[in-house]
């Protein structure tokens, strides 16, 4: 089979399209054909070194995906071949096939179509981690959510307002301002240098918000402090952009709280994993949230895939198609 492969850390002229072994049906594990993969930052921290440091290279990338059993191993009685199933946190998506543990897998229900679950598993439960979670959104809450035109920030904005809250969306370009308001957002701010604060609390009446949800980097930490309202909640998540630094917790100012979020304490025993996932997929089935799939790509293609999320230029989930 083919798959896409890092044969060392470094730039997206470190990934191979190469023939890999067969995957086999482990205890535990289920061989699933792999329709659609998803494309994470994720990956690309896996391929600059930040993470998997524990697996040898060369090692196939990518967490997510959906498809249908091929095979079933020993103690994998929940699943049968020919189910359709999708994943999330499980290395080696990047390929025609995949040996998947049973721990990270789900049924998908008729009414979600493959590319939908694969771009719901990984961005979508991390937005439903940061509002129902992480900061549970009350009606009437106003979030600042950056990146509001990305796969989080669309998924983020909906769920919000699902909730009762109300958005403002930050994006890095005008051509991104449509989408981010059709997913929801009241108002978005079009920024690139982190000058942002001044127009949250101006549209807030100098109250600031009640949270941000910031993935952005260094750049933006200091404004989201500042569009903060007193006592409210600053959501950091998103490690591959790097942190910001040595922190001074005395210096925080106006009562605020402050927090790193990662969407595996969202689903962190298999029951949650199975409650959280059937939320989204009644969601996604009934239209009350939508997945914006902003470009799709031959597995071949998964560099170019790599070098777009990159550039911050892209809108919603980029999928890989085997």
């Amino acid at each position: 089979m083919k798959a896409v492969v890092m044969k060392e850390v470094g730039g997206t002229d470190v990934m191979e399209f190469l023939d890999w072994p067969e995957p086999v049906a482990r205890p535990g594990h289920v061989v699933v054909e792999v329709a659609a993969a998803g494309v994470n930052f994720m990956d690309i921290g896996v391929r600059q070194g930040m993470a998997w440091t524990d697996i040898p290279n060369p090692k196939v990338l990518g967490v997510e995906g959906a498809g249908r059993v091929l095979a079933v191993g020993d103690g994998a009685d929940e699943f049968e071949v020919g189910d359709r199933v999708a994943w999330v946190y499980a290395p080696g998506s990047y390929a025609q096939r995949q040996s998947v543990p049973t721990a990270s897998l789900v049924k998908i229900p008729d009414t979600v179509d493959d590319r939908t679950a694969a771009s719901a598993m990984m961005q979508g439960l991390t937005a439903s981690h940061f509002a129902t979670d992480f900061y549970p959104v009350q009606p009437g809450d106003i979030a600042l959510v950056h990146a509001a035109a990305g796969g989080v920030g669309l998924l983020l904005t909906q769920i919000i307002r699902l909730r009762g809250g109300r958005v403002i969306g930050r994006v890095s370009s005008e051509d991104k301002v449509a989408i981010a308001k059709k997913a929801g957002a009241e108002h978005v701010i079009v920024d690139t240098e982190g000058q942002f604060a001044n127009e949250v609390l101006r549209l807030t009446g100098g109250e600031g918000v009640n949270v941000v949800y910031d993935g952005s980097g260094p750049k933006t930490f200091k404004g989201s402090i500042e569009a903060l309202r007193r006592s409210g909640t600053f959501c950091w998540y998103g490690p591959v952009l790097g942190g910001p630094g040595p922190l001074d917790i005395m210096s925080l100012p106006k009562s605020i709280k402050i927090g790193y979020a990662t969407f595996m304490d969202h689903i962190h025993t298999r029951k949650l994993l199975l409650d959280r996932t059937k939320q989204l997929f009644d969601w996604l089935g009934d239209g009350t949230i939508t997945v914006t799939i902003g470009e799709t790509y031959r597995l071949a293609d998964a560099a170019r895939a790599h070098a777009a999320m990159a550039s911050r230029a892209t809108t919603g989930k980029l999928l890989l198609i085997p």
